[in-house]
């Protein structure tokens, strides 16, 4: 009697498998790519010094904690862009932001010349009634 030696799973569906398992991988690699670069882009804007203001000035501004309440947090996906190369720079973003009792979107403006900011809109905007609260008056009242 002779016996048939049978091929392993590998050897009957190698086929299928190399092409199937070498698209699962880019896919893979692909999710992994676009999530590292979500995330470094997002530290970016949270290190930027016109985000550090723009969540500051909110936090401490009465109109804005009387009407969204306390804390004021960061509260999703940041939409705009920022370019900062040695001493200057643009920024034009807004931030999404909640309370205990609403929610609303700081919107920036600002440029950096010779070091320095320069805010040209910092407000934020109620999402429940659409009222604008601007941020720089509150900033010119301090000084």
């Amino acid at each position: 009697m002779e016996e048939v030696r049978q091929k392993s799973w590998f050897g009957r569906n190698w086929i299928w498998v190399v092409p199937v398992g070498g698209c699962l991988i880019l896919i893979i690699l692909g999710i992994i790519f676009i999530g590292t670069l979500f995330f470094g882009v997002t530290n970016m804007f949270k290190n930027s010094t016109p985000y550090e203001y723009a969540l500051e000035q909110a936090s401490h501004n009465p109109d804005v904690t009387f009407i969204l309440g306390n804390p004021i947090e960061a509260d999703g996906m940041i939409s705009g862009n920022i370019s900062i190369k040695n001493n200057t720079g643009i920024a034009d973003f807004s931030i999404p932001i909640k309370g205990s009792k609403g929610a609303g979107r700081i919107f920036v403006v600002a440029e950096k010349k010779d070091g320095k900011w320069t805010y040209e809109k910092l407000y934020v905007l109620i999402k429940e009634t659409q009222e604008e609260i601007n941020l720089l008056e509150s900033v010119l009242e301090h000084i």
